[in-house]
């Protein structure tokens, strides 16, 4: 198990909430006149073209968007889940004209929990990874529930093997369960969840956007490499249009 692993794993799961809705304080915002749009390949529209990136993310739209936004978000943040409710379809419109790319690089704020639940987003296609983000934020008082009322079941579980603890974890949370409804077998969320090298990369990208991009909360977004001073979408929709977007 690597360090980063280990750190992940030990981090409690009342991690500070103020990691949670902090936006960023710096501004990188883009002034620029309206981008014409850019018409997806025939057949195909840009908001189901999708792609893992370097950086550990999932990109999806115009991947050489001139309009670059990047979320780094978690799964157990409320933040994130208001920004996915009110800013996710009409965030798509904007994927939709080829202008703007959105790439979603899952943050690990609450350690084993937030881990857990990446690593159940993306077991399928990669075309699903943001979708089913968005199912997991859609039901955010129905995941948390569980790990609320019984906090000490999902410690013990996580003093198992490592090859089980998330796989037992993901069963007493009925996490297994919920993926199910949504696409997910429960036979290859638990492949998924045994995956202890896949869920040791998840953690190395935390520990990465922290140390390198100097992410210390969620949402953060950054457009063309900059952060930006938003983490609403009533904040973020203003300067994705003076940067050019329509």
């Amino acid at each position: 198990m690597t360090k980063t692993l280990r750190f992940a794993l030990a981090a409690p799961l009342a991690l500070a909430l103020a990691a949670c809705g902090s936006g960023a304080e710096q501004s990188g915002e883009i002034q620029g006149d309206a981008i014409a749009a850019i018409p997806a390949p025939a057949g195909s529209e840009w908001r189901t073209t999708a792609v893992m990136t370097e950086e550990g993310g999932t990109l999806v739209g115009n991947p050489d968007a001139p309009l670059k936004l990047v979320e780094y978000g978690s799964l157990t943040c409320p933040t994130c889940a208001r920004f996915s409710m009110e800013g996710g379809e009409p965030l798509l419109e904007y994927v939709d004209s080829g202008v703007v790319s959105f790439e979603l690089r899952q943050f690990a704020v609450h350690g084993p929990l937030d881990l857990l639940l990446q690593r159940m987003t993306q077991c399928g296609p990669v075309e699903a990874v943001i979708p089913l983000s968005d199912q997991v934020w859609a039901n955010y008082e129905t995941i948390m529930q569980p790990i609320q009322a019984n906090q000490a079941a999902f410690e013990a579980a996580m003093q198992r093997p490592m090859e089980e603890r998330f796989v037992v974890a993901a069963e007493q949370m009925g996490y297994l369960d919920f993926f199910a409804a949504r696409g997910i077998s429960e036979d290859q969320g638990r492949q998924c969840l045994a995956d202890v090298g896949a869920l040791e990369d998840m953690a190395n990208y935390t520990q990465r956007y922290s140390s390198e991009f100097d992410i210390t909360g969620t949402p953060t977004f950054e457009l063309n490499g900059n952060k930006v001073d938003a983490n609403t979408w009533g904040a973020l929709e203003p300067i994705l249009q003076r940067a050019g977007a329509r």
